[in-house]
């Protein structure tokens, strides 16, 4: 079977770690373009020493490679706003599009929950770092009994958190809680993310709250522990910090909750770290590795459907 080949609209920390990814572990995709619109990019000159076709001209210097023609994927790590031009772009050339931005304007995608129902979708958007680590979690929980409610805290070291983060806290949050109820299972969601200023830099950590009506304990951390599992076929660094914990609230104690009432259920608190694979950001970055990590598995999953 022959590989897909895919382009990298980006070339930035996170398309560059993708780029590194891509060549360290190849399966079925084959990189023959990365493009940027800085000349003196780092990742643009290590793409060139890859022996990678590409161009400081953006997707107009994409459109001009030789190798555009061939290209059957592309992912996007530019920014919101670009994304929507090259979304049509690409679409009208009939390329299959993962968008690492903000921008959502395909199905979120997290690769062990929904890829299997977007296999065909023209475009399909990551979510947000944060979406990535913590939305599998809620949907083991939602696997077993109903979730009324999930709120997850990402902290990540500040050193990590780039300008485009920094400009899009609010976006980050309100793209988050959407993903953890489309695709997470909740009834209602809520995100929070806080940078680190922490030196030496901390690496990622999560943490996943939900109430659901009573279950079976074991049968949720059974749940969430096998969904770890598939999270770390992709993501080796993802981990439980430590074990999952719960916290039941019947009629003689309810929680109550400002602006939802009393809570009776059970409520879940899951700990999560994730370590990057140090392929071209820092190990603390495991942020922005997990979201290249996602992408990658992703585009896999597109490239077997398309190369059957």
């Amino acid at each position: 079977m022959g590989k897909l080949k895919a382009a990298i609209i980006g070339s930035g920390n996170i398309g560059t770690d993708l780029m590194m990814k891509m060549i360290k572990y190849p399966q079925n995709m084959e990189l023959a373009a990365v493009v940027g619109i800085d000349p003196e990019s780092e990742g643009l000159a290590m793409a060139r020493g890859f022996g990678i076709a590409t161009s400081h001209e953006g997707i107009e210097g994409l459109k001009k490679l030789p190798c555009y023609a061939e290209i059957g994927i592309a992912f996007d790590a530019t920014s919101a706003n670009a994304h929507k031009q090259h979304d049509a772009e690409l679409r009208a050339a009939h390329i299959r599009v993962i968008d690492l931005t903000p921008a959502a304007i395909g199905p979120f995608t997290v690769p062990p929950v929904n890829m299997e129902a977007h296999l065909d979708a023209p475009n399909v958007n990551m979510v947000t770092c944060g979406g990535q680590a913590t939305i599998p979690v809620v949907a083991a929980v939602s696997q077993i009994a109903k979730v009324h409610y999930a709120e997850i805290v990402a902290s990540v070291s500040s050193r990590s958190a780039g300008p485009g983060t920094r400009a899009n806290i609010d976006e980050f949050t309100r793209t988050t809680a959407r993903g953890i109820e489309d695709v997470g299972g909740a009834a209602k969601g809520k995100a929070i993310i806080v940078l680190n200023p922490a030196e030496p830099p901390m690496i990622m950590r999560d943490t996943v709250f939900t109430l659901s009506e009573g279950a079976d304990e074991d049968a949720i951390r059974a749940s969430v522990e096998a969904m770890v599992k598939k999270v770390q076929t992709y993501v080796p660094g993802y981990r439980l910090k430590q074990d999952v914990q719960f916290e039941r609230f019947g009629d003689n104690n309810p929680l109550h909750i400002p602006g939802m009432g009393d809570f009776t259920g059970i409520k879940t608190s899951v700990f999560l770290e994730v370590e990057g694979a140090g392929d071209y950001l820092p190990p603390y970055s495991g942020n922005l590795d997990i979201m290249t990590a996602a992408a990658k598995a992703t585009g896999e999953l597109i490239a077997e459907r398309e190369m059957a």
